[in-house]
C-alpha cells in the first residue's frame, strides 16, 4: 500500500472515530437530559409531605395550574377524600343527594376534570363522582404500585364500600378508564347496573404501531412532541378552529406539567379482552368510538364485539375520533343519558 493511500486510509477512519465519539456524547447528554428532566427524584413509591409530586415546588404548581382548570368545571361539587388500601382517592360530587349513582373515570394522564363538557348533563340526574384515577395524575394518592387490573378493581370495590353505593352502580370510563370499567365489570359485575366504555384504551384491540410510537416519544421533555400527539389524536377537534386548538393545547400544558411535577411511575399496560372475557361480561355494556379512532381501527373493533358479544350496545360516531366527548358534545350526553335511562 503506498503512503498517499494509507494517509487516506487513516484520515478516514480518524473521521468514522470522531463521528461514532460524536454520536455517543449526544446519547449520553440526551439519556442524562431524559434522567433528569423524567426520572430523576424520589422513588415512586417514596412516602413524604409532597408524594405523589417530585417536589413541594411542584406540588405546587401543579395544584396551582389545577385551580385554573377548574374554572371550566360548570356545576357545584363537593370534594371528598376517601381512604382505600391503595391510598387516598379524590373525587368530585356533583348532582342530587338521592339521584342514582353514577362513577366517572377518567383517562389515563388526566384527571377528573376531563368530563367537564359532560358533567352537567349527566349531574342533572345522577349523583355523579368524578374520580381522579388512584395510580395517575391528579389530587388522588396512591401508597402502593397497582401492578394488575384486578387492583383497579379491588380499589373501586373499597371505594363503592366506603361511599356505600352499594349493588346499584352504573360507571362511564374514557379511554384508560374505559379500561379500568371493563376491569370491574368482569370482576364485580353484581355491583353494576350499568357501564359505558368511551373509546376504551387497548380492551378491544391492540394499540395500532403508530400510535405507540407517538406515545413514546411523548416522554421526550419537549414540548414539541407532546403538542404533535395531542394534535393527532384529537385531530378532529384541532380542526375545529381556534376553539378546538386552544381546548388541545390546553392538554398538552397540563401534561407537559403533570409529567415535569409527579414522580415518574410504570403505568398498569391496559390489555385487549380476550373473547371468553368479552363473551362473559353479564353486565349491559355500551361502546361509543368515533370512526376517526387513532387509537387503534374503530371499525374493526366493531366487528369484533359485534361478532363475540352482539348483546353489547354500539354507537360508531362519524365526524370524530378519540376526541369524541369534546367534538361531539350533546350527541354524546344524548347517547349516555337514553342508555343510562
Amino acid at each position: 500500500m503506498s503512503m498517499r493511500s494509507r494517509l487516506k486510509r487513516n484520515r478516514i477512519l480518524k473521521y468514522l472515530l470522531s463521528g461514532v465519539a460524536l454520536i455517543l456524547l449526544v446519547i449520553i447528554i440526551f439519556g442524562l437530559w431524559i434522567y433528569t428532566s423524567l426520572l430523576a427524584g424520589p422513588d415512586s413509591t417514596e412516602l413524604n409531605n409532597y408524594h405523589p409530586f417530585k417536589s413541594e415546588k411542584a406540588k405546587a404548581e401543579y395544584y396551582a395550574f389545577e385551580c385554573k382548570m377548574e374554572k371550566t368545571w360548570p356545576v357545584q361539587s363537593d370534594d371528598r377524600r376517601v381512604e382505600t388500601s391503595f391510598g387516598e382517592t379524590f373525587i368530585r360530587i356533583s348532582g342530587p343527594i338521592n339521584g342514582p349513582s353514577l362513577i366517572l373515570l377518567p383517562g389515563g394522564g388526566s384527571n377528573s376534570l376531563i368530563w367537564h363538557a359532560n358533567i352537567q348533563a349527566l349531574s342533572e340526574v345522577y349523583r355523579t363522582y368524578a374520580l381522579d384515577n388512584i395510580y395517575d395524575y391528579g389530587r388522588s394518592i396512591y401508597t402502593r404500585q397497582l401492578e394488575i387490573g384486578q387492583d383497579y378493581s379491588t380499589w373501586l370495590a373499597e371505594l363503592s364500600d366506603s361511599l356505600q353505593l352499594g349493588n346499584d352502580i352504573r360507571m362511564i370510563g374514557y379511554s384508560y378508564g374505559g379500561w379500568i370499567a371493563s376491569q370491574f365489570a368482569l370482576d364485580q359485575p353484581e355491583r353494576l347496573r350499568q357501564v359505558a366504555l368511551i373509546a376504551p384504551a387497548a380492551t378491544i384491540l391492540p394499540f395500532s404501531n403508530e400510535y405507540l410510537v407517538e406515545m413514546v416519544k411523548t416522554l421526550i421533555p419537549v414540548r414539541y412532541y407532546k403538542k404533535k400527539i395531542m394534535h393527532w389524536v384529537w385531530k378532529d377537534l384541532s380542526a375545529m378552529g381556534e376553539w378546538g386548538e386552544n381546548l388541545v393545547d390546553q392538554r398538552v400544558d397540563y401534561y407537559q406539567l403533570a409529567l415535569k411535577s409527579f414522580k415518574f411511575k410504570q403505568p398498569v399496560n391496559p390489555t385487549v379482552l380476550t373473547d371468553t372475557e368479552l363473551s362473559e361480561l353479564s353486565v349491559p355494556v355500551l361502546y361509543l368510538v368515533g370512526e376517526n379512532e387513532t387509537v387503534y381501527d374503530a371499525n374493526k373493533a366493531v366487528a369484533r364485539l359485534s361478532r363475540i358479544n352482539p348483546e353489547i350496545q354500539i354507537e360508531l360516531i362519524s365526524g370524530t375520533g378519540h376526541d369524541l366527548m369534546f367534538t361531539h358534545t350533546q350527541e354524546i350526553n344524548s347517547i349516555l343519558l337514553d342508555y343510562l335511562k
